[in-house]
C-alpha cells in the first residue's frame, strides 16, 4: 500500500483550521506507549478517531526510512524577543518557525525587554500569541529574579498564578548562592522548577570560544568548561540542602554542554536528586572546529580511538574562519564533549532536546566574531540536524522523537502525554525521512538572521504540524 496523507480542513488548509486528516502505512511513533511500526491515523474535526497498528504484510510502511508520523514536538528553550526586540523575532514569526520545525508547544525564555518579571507581561505573551493565529501552545516562563539583574527574587508566586511553567533568568545564571536556593525553595513550594543556565561569570569574562586548540589558534579568548561544570556542582549541592526541606524543589539544567557537567548529572541521579536537563542539537552535532572552517559533524572529528582530530591536519577546514553565525552561549565544545553529551542521551542522563532558538538581526550577527550576539536561530533545523545523528547509526528515531515529546513533557510537566491516544485532539507532525530540504532564507520562516547550516541540505522535510487538532504548517506540495 502507497502511503498516503490527505488533510482537509472545515474551510480550507489555511493555518488554523481545524484538521481532517487521513494517514495509511505510515511509520508511527507513539513514546506514550513504546510502539513504533506501520500504522493507519485517522483524525476527524481535529480529533484522533483510531489508530490501527499493522501487521507485517498489511501492506504499510516496513521500516522508518520513509513518511513519519510523530506526536508533536515540545521546545523546552525558546527566545521569542517580544516585546524589545521584534526585529529579530516576533511571537507570531517565531510560532511560524516551530511549526516548520515540527513543535506545537514553545517554552518562551523571559529575557525580553522588559524581561517577564511580572504577571501583565505573561499576559501580554499570551495575548500576541492569540493574535497570531497560529495553533502551537505558548508557555512561558518568568524570570527567577527581578530585572533578571540577580539582586533579589522576582515576585515568583504572582507569576506562579498567571501560568508559568518555571523562573529562569536564561541568558544569565542566578550568581548568588543564597538568592538561587531561595528560588529554589519559593518555586519548589510553587510545584514550579528552576530552570538555570549554568555559567560561573568569574571564568567567562570576555571570552569568545571554548578553551581549546580552535581558540588558541584563532587567536579568541578562551571559555573553559570549567565554567559551566563548576556551576552545575554549585546548583546541585544547592538542590541537595533545598530539598531536605522542600522536597518539591525541582531543577532544571539547560543547554549542558560538557562531559563534566554530564557526569555531574549523572551521579546526582543516582543519588536520587531531582534534576533533570537539556542538550541543544549544535551541541550535539557540531563542534568549536567550526570556528575554524570545518564543515564535517561532531562523530566524523573523532579518530578510532575516540580523540579528537586535528581539523588543519585533516585537511578539514573548507569554509572561512570566524563565522559569526556559529558565536552561541554556551560556546561550541569539543568533540569529545559531544560524544559525552550523546553518551548522556543514550544513558538516560540527559532528559530532552531544547533548541535555545534565539534569533538576531543582522546589525547584530553580521560583525565581528566576538562582537556578534550569541544565539542560533535553529527551532527548524532542529529536527533535520537530529536526524543526522540517526542515519549516521547514533541515536536511535525512536529515542529521538521520544526526547522531543515524552523527555520534556516529564521534566517541566509541560505538555501532557504526547501520543495517540483515541479521542484526544491532534497534535502531532508528518516528516519525510527520504527527503532533504534546503536551509536558506526562502525556506525559513524565522526573522532571525545568521544560521550556521545555510546553503546546507538536511534530512527529514516537515510536511504536517498539527498542533490541537488545528493546522499549523503545511509543506505547499504535502495536501
Amino acid at each position: 500500500m502507497t502511503t498516503a496523507v490527505e488533510a482537509t480542513s472545515a474551510a480550507g488548509a489555511s493555518i488554523g483550521r481545524v484538521v481532517d486528516l487521513d494517514l495509511s502505512g505510515a511509520w508511527c511513533i507513539d513514546p506514550s506507549t513504546g510502539r513504533q511500526g506501520a500504522a493507519d491515523l485517522v483524525v476527524t474535526d481535529g480529533v484522533i478517531a483510531s489508530l490501527t497498528w499493522l501487521e507485517a504484510g498489511d501492506g504499510g510502511a516496513t521500516d522508518d526510512q520513509g513518511l513519519v508520523v510523530a506526536p508533536g514536538f515540545i521546545d523546552l528553550h525558546a527566545h521569542l524577543r517580544e516585546p524589545g526586540n521584534e526585529g529579530a523575532e516576533t511571537i507570531a514569526s517565531g510560532l511560524a518557525a516551530a511549526a516548520h520545525g515540527g513543535f506545537t508547544t514553545v517554552c518562551a525564555m523571559p529575557n525580553t525587554t522588559p524581561p517577564i518579571d511580572r504577571a501583565a507581561m505573561v499576559a501580554a505573551a499570551r495575548a500576541a500569541a492569540a493574535a497570531s493565529g497560529s495553533p502551537v501552545t505558548l508557555l512561558a516562563y518568568g524570570a527567577a529574579t527581578l530585572g533578571r539583574a540577580g539582586e533579589q527574587l522576582a515576585p515568583l508566586g504572582e507569576l506562579a498564578d498567571a501560568g508559568v511553567v518555571g523562573f529562569s533568568d536564561d541568558g544569565s545564571p542566578v550568581h548568588r548562592a543564597e538568592l538561587f536556593r531561595n528560588a529554589l525553595a519559593y518555586a519548589g513550594m510553587l510545584g514550579l522548577p528552576i530552570v538555570d543556565h549554568p555559567e560561573n561569570l568569574d571564568l567567562t569574562a570576555g571570552a569568545e570560544a571554548n578553551d581549546g586548540l580552535a581558540a588558541t589558534v584563532l587567536g579568541l579568548k578562551g571559555w573553559p568548561g570549567a565554567a559551566e561544570s563548576s556551576a552545575v556542582a554549585r546548583d546541585l549541592a544547592l538542590l541537595a540542602e533545598v530539598v531536605q526541606d522542600v522536597p518539591s524543589a525541582r531543577l532544571h539544567l539547560t543547554h549542558l554542554s560538557t562531559a563534566a557537567s554530564i557526569e555531574h548529572v549523572r551521579r546526582a541521579k543516582t543519588a536520587g536528586l531531582p534534576v533533570t536537563c537539556d542538550v541543544t542539537p549544535h551541541h550535539l552535532a557540531l563542534t568549536d572546529e567550526w570556528l575554524a572552517g570545518a564543515r564535517r559533524w561532531a562523530w566524523e572529528a573523532l579518530d578510532a580511538d575516540g580523540r579528537a582530530r586535528d581539523p588543519w591536519r585533516d585537511a578539514a577546514l573548507v569554509a572561512a574562519p570566524y563565522d559569526s553565525a556559529l558565536r552561541v552561549n554556551p560556546p561550541l565544545r569539543s568533540p569529545v564533549d559531544a560524544r559525552a553529551c550523546l553518551a548522556g542521551l543514550l544513558d538516560g542522563t540527559i532528559d530532552a532536546f531544547a533548541t535555545d532558538h534565539a534569533p538576531h538581526t543582522e546589525v547584530d550577527k553580521d560583525v565581528e566574531f566576538g562582537l556578534a550576539k550569541p544565539g542560533i536561530a535553529g527551532i527548524e533545523t532542529a529536527l533535520g540536524v537530529l536526524l543526522e545523528l540517526v542515519d549516521a547509526g547514533l541515536v536511535p528515531l525512536a529515542r529521538l522523537v521520544e526526547a522531543l515529546t515524552t523527555g520534556p513533557a516529564r521534566a517541566l510537566g509541560v505538555g501532557g502525554n504526547p501520543g495517540f491516544a483515541a479521542g484526544s485532539l491532534a497534535d502531532l507532525v508528518v516528516f519525510d525521512r527520504t527527503d532533504r530540504w534546503l536551509v536558506d532564507a526562502a525556506s525559513l520562516r524565522t526573522r532571525g538572521h545568521g544560521n550556521p547550516l545555510s546553503g546546507r541540505q538536511l534530512p527529514g522535510r516537515v510536511l504536517l504540524t498539527v498542533a490541537g487538532g488545528r493546522l499549523a504548517f503545511e509543506a505547499p506540495e504535502a495536501g
